[in-house]
């Protein structure tokens, strides 16, 4: 089983292997000597450098305190998850699952290895906690693919115990440069390593250039959330809070640039990547609206007076729960497993390095994007002002959840095209936001009120009560009744700053 460590750590140059004295820095009161430690990591990749190109390493490393595999994803600046797993010979399957999203099923294979004499500092305050480790790193770098370079250098790295609060990092930054030690240029060895060893066949980075037409700025937003698709795709796996929302919403807003600037794209080109998309969304929504209703089931009962309560509640709740999850969990893990996922981030890469562009897509980008947010607002009037003459039932329940979803397209598009149109978007995406959150609320209480029929057939077949469920259902249709009711003031307030 892997086990994860928040990594928060900064690398300096160093022209020796000397460590400038950091004693009274920070609430350091003690710089404890840990003695010296030699380590051989081998670096993994696919041989034109995915995982390198995107900030992950993943390495075998024996020596040291923690030998065995170790998978480092970035999470921000200064800071990566890694995940650890046992010392085999191969790369353990569970690893290589998480990188999956970026190798695209290539095999990974020996790219550099890394031998370096560690030489380590404890930093501790008054009370002997540890602050953190430092350590002065001696490296030879020795190219296994790609070329055949070797190169060596020092440098030091400083490393956050775990709840040490971040600032340190900045306070020990300022020391070493008056030291004249500077932060490291490379963010991390392998890097560095790649860069030294043949330069020529350094991982590759996508460079952004500034948008400049219509088709620049729908692309710019369509790569944004291509790579947020492929960095969310671990923490999907390791069952990370949010991370099954975040992953749908990428999906959402790449299909709503997909659709809404079908005039700058080739819409028939497109239209299996669209499809494919629509597939992905639909496969995350069902873990997704499963964790949505849980959270409100559970704080509706936690909510209800003692009263109110008769018979196993928790227990009958938590028993529909465990068995919707079990469903849900793996149909994802399914998913993100299949030929067909890996197909479809295929498909999308080769989109975005040669997109199918029309004609519109070469002019500046203000008329054309927006004229196709004008044509989105006025689908999404269609839709809102049909919910609203319905009578209340299933009939209208459904029209507010198409409403909700065009709100949801609407805003995204805006979002998309905000760097081009500036405020003019933003208002728009706003607007759009501002009827997407009360038509959730109603489309939360169409689900609420679905499941809350289940259990309560569940809780009679078993012979317990069906009271306490059937008052969660009429709370559940108030909110409903009472959000419907609200709609057409706030419509008519989105139509009348439109309309200005």
């Amino acid at each position: 089983m892997a086990d994860t460590t928040r990594e928060i750590e900064r690398k300096f140059e160093s022209r020796d292997s000397g460590l400038p004295d950091l004693t009274n820095v920070g609430g350091i009161a003690s710089v404890v000597d840990q003695g010296v430690m030699e380590l051989d990591a081998v670096y993994y990749d696919t041989p034109d450098l995915r995982l390198a190109a995107s900030s992950v390493t993943l390495r075998r490393r024996t020596g040291g305190s923690t030998p065995g595999w170790h998978l480092k994803l970035p999470v921000g600046p200064d800071t990566r998850d890694e995940i650890g797993a046992p010392l085999t010979d191969e790369p353990p399957a569970e690893l290589l699952r998480l990188i999956r999203s970026r190798t695209l099923g290539a095999a990974v294979v020996p790219v550099m290895r890394l031998r370096s004499v560690r030489d380590v500092r404890e930093l501790r305050d008054a009370d002997g906690g540890l602050l953190a480790e430092a350590s002065a790193d001696a490296v030879h770098a020795e190219r296994l693919a790609g070329g055949h370079g070797e190169a060596q250098w020092t440098e030091i790295e400083v490393e956050l115990a775990e709840g040490a609060d971040p600032g340190l990092l900045d306070l020990v930054e300022k020391r070493f440069r008056r030291a004249g030690v500077r932060r490291s240029d490379a963010p991390s060895k392998l890097a560095r390593a790649l860069a030294e060893t043949a330069p020529e066949a350094a991982a590759p980075r996508r460079g952004k250039r500034r948008p400049v037409t219509a088709g620049d700025h729908v692309l710019a937003y369509l790569r944004d959330q291509r790579d947020r698709l492929v960095a969310l795709d671990p923490a999907v796996r390791r069952d990370l809070p949010e991370a099954v929302h975040d992953m749908r919403v990428a999906t959402r807003r790449l299909r709503s640039a997909l659709r809404a600037y079908r005039p700058l794209l080739d819409r028939e080109a497109l239209a299996p990547l669209a499809a494919e998309l629509q597939w992905l969304t639909r496969e995350l929504g069902v873990a997704r609206d499963q964790e949505v209703l849980d959270e409100r089931l559970t704080a509706a009962v936690e909510a209800l007076p003692g009263p109110l309560t008769t018979g196993p509640v928790r227990e009958r709740l938590r028993l529909w729960t465990d068995a919707r999850d079990g469903r849900a969990r793996p149909r994802v893990a399914a998913a993100l497993d299949s030929r067909r996922y890996l197909e479809l981030l295929r498909s999308l890469d080769a989109a975005l390095a040669d997109p199918p562009l029309r004609k519109a897509a070469r002019r500046k980008p203000e008329k054309p994007l927006t004229k196709a947010l004008d044509k989105e607002f006025r689908r999404l009037t269609r839709l809102v002002e049909r919910a609203i003459a319905l009578e209340p039932g299933p009939e209208r329940d459904t029209a507010l959840h198409e409403a909700r979803k065009k709100a949801k397209r609407t805003r995204y598009a805006a979002e998309a095209a905000r760097p081009a149109l500036g405020k003019k978007a933003g208002a728009l995406a706003e607007d759009a936001k501002s009827l997407q959150r009360p038509l959730g609320e109603h489309q939360d209480t169409v689900m609420a009120r679905g499941a809350l029929l289940e259990i309560a057939q569940d809780a009679a077949k078993a012979g317990e009560s069906a009271f306490t469920w059937g008052v969660l259902h009429g709370r559940e249709e108030k909110a409903a009744a009472l959000t419907e009711a609200a709609l057409p003031e706030r419509w008519a307030r989105v139509r009348g700053r439109r309309k200005g």
